[in-house]
């Protein structure tokens, strides 16, 4: 039986989402992996990895709000706004700033707000991401975005150092986010060039990096105690609302028919239950025929 379910997977730094893929196929021995948000090789934490059949819901979680605690340095920017480029700009930080001043302006950014994306960045734009213009040399006009910042606060005392001033930070916010352009700006507001120094991501939905689990571990288990450690898909979409059927329009959802919609199934996208507790399909207002709602996604599967 091929293995199915979520990996709450501890991305090391150095390592790209796609390095972490190839890893855990080789460890499950099954080519069915896929990888939900990407973190730059910089950033380490949480990397949900749907195996199986959760590569199914894979596309549901890129919408998850996510946690990063990181660090911002101010004094010099970088090509890549994190530790990793090459630098820009340098302005010696002579005198600093009290705790009160950057949770005032931390404060600030809190909301919906606008963002550029970095030039190093997988952003497309003209149908080539925005990093191969930038290796290539080239600077081209960025599509500015809306994300929203549920909370941002300053972790621990401001360092001071010879030339920079340092501070840790707890984010939480929305998808798309670029929290190295969010260090990039808390500079910018100051006066300074700026630079996300370091990077873990805590939080990615209701996955927290408590109950992550390093390569490293996996790789010292037996094949099926690394089995073990996957998580039910069911998880992964808990955030859909949900609607138990019974046996007979069970048997519909599985031969995926277009069904009429019942009251409480206002929602653009929900799933279906049978009443074993089985997840059937995910189902979706129907774009043309008012009153109708369609499949959108089957996880119902005949295997055993």
């Amino acid at each position: 039986m091929q293995p199915s379910g979520i990996l709450p997977l501890h991305k090391p730094v150095g390592m790209t989402s796609h390095d972490c893929v190839m890893k855990v196929r080789k460890l499950f021995q099954t080519k069915k992996v896929g990888h939900t948000g990407t973190l730059d090789p910089d950033v380490n934490g949480v990397l949900p990895i749907c195996i199986g059949k959760a590569t199914k819901v894979a596309q549901y979680m890129s919408d998850y709000p996510k946690t990063y605690e990181g660090e911002v340095t101010i004094g010099y920017s970088t090509t890549t706004e994190d530790k990793s480029g090459e630098v820009v700009e340098r302005k010696a930080v002579i005198t600093g700033w009290k705790e009160n001043e950057i949770e005032e302006l931390m404060e600030s950014f809190v909301g919906e707000i606008e963002q550029i994306p970095p030039m190093y960045s997988a952003v497309k734009v003209n149908g080539k991401r925005l990093y191969e213009y930038a290796r290539a040399g080239k600077e081209v006009e960025r599509p500015k975005r809306r994300i929203s910042i549920y909370s941002l606060t300053l972790l621990g005392p401001i360092q001071k150092h010879e030339k920079t001033v340092s501070f840790r930070f707890r984010v939480h916010c929305s998808k798309g986010t670029y929290v190295r352009t969010l260090a990039v700006d808390l500079g910018k507001k100051l006066g300074f060039p700026a630079h996300m120094s370091d990077l873990t991501r805590v939080k990615s939905g209701p996955f927290s990096l408590d109950e992550c689990i390093h390569l490293e571990e996996l790789a010292e288990m037996e094949i099926g105690q690394r089995g073990n450690q996957l998580l039910p898909l069911e998880l992964a979409i808990a955030h859909i609302p949900t609607c138990i059927v019974d046996k007979e329009t069970e048997a519909q959802i599985k031969n995926g028919s277009v069904l009429p919609q019942d009251k409480g199934l206002e929602e653009q996208r929900f799933t279906f239950y049978n009443e074993d507790g089985e997840c059937l399909a995910i189902y979706q207002q129907h774009p043309t025929k008012s009153g109708l709602i369609k499949p959108e996604k089957m996880l119902w599967t005949s295997e055993a």
